[in-house]
């Protein structure tokens, strides 16, 4: 029993190892195209659809997001209003404001203290860690959120919720600026 309980540890400690060695540098992106630039991607409105799966890839939740975004200068505004499957619904306001040509500062009404985004080529990265209810209780999750601008204008959102360096859930969005 202790033997198997040792090997258990052991293949969880591995787990957390892997999953803390595997960040890709934003710059292997650099000079690819379409290039994408967030202020001018999110001016104006957007549509997106998106899932939540768990680890085991199972789809939990589906939703859509309408995204209001407003650029003024170097500050990016994006009025983003949630619509779940279950019929819930949510907000996130989210303010960027440019510290470069391929840097942001962002901050959200739910996302934990300031977060720092890049943007190379056609990728753009952020990592910030936000408070979510679940089954009654909150848990802080680490969002590894990566975009990437395809030819034909749609924007693809990987984003991967860790928590203590192991990932329990992906959330996959599509955005459309073409309309729904």
């Amino acid at each position: 029993m202790y033997k198997k309980w040792r090997q258990r540890l052991s293949l969880l400690l591995l787990a957390v190892l892997l999953a803390g060695c595997g960040s890709v540098d934003i710059e292997r992106y650099a000079g690819s195209t379409p290039t994408l630039d967030i202020g001018e991607y999110f001016e104006g409105r957007t549509h997106a659809w998106g899932m939540v799966q768990d680890y085991r890839g199972e789809v939990q939740r589906r939703f859509t997001v309408e995204i209001d975004g407003r650029l003024e200068g170097d500050t990016l505004t994006l009025d983003e209003r949630f619509t779940y499957d279950d019929g819930e619904t949510d907000r996130r306001v989210w303010t960027f404001e440019r510290q470069g040509e391929d840097r942001w500062l962002g901050r959200a009404n739910d996302v934990e203290g300031t977060v720092e985004a890049r943007q190379a080529g056609h990728a753009f990265t952020m990592r910030y860690r936000l408070p979510v209810a679940v089954s009654g209780r909150e848990i802080t999750f680490t969002l590894d959120d990566w975009m990437y601008l395809q030819p034909d204008g749609r924007l693809i959102n990987r984003t991967a919720m860790s928590k203590f360096g192991v990932t329990l859930a992906e959330i996959t969005i599509v955005f459309d600026r073409s309309g729904p």
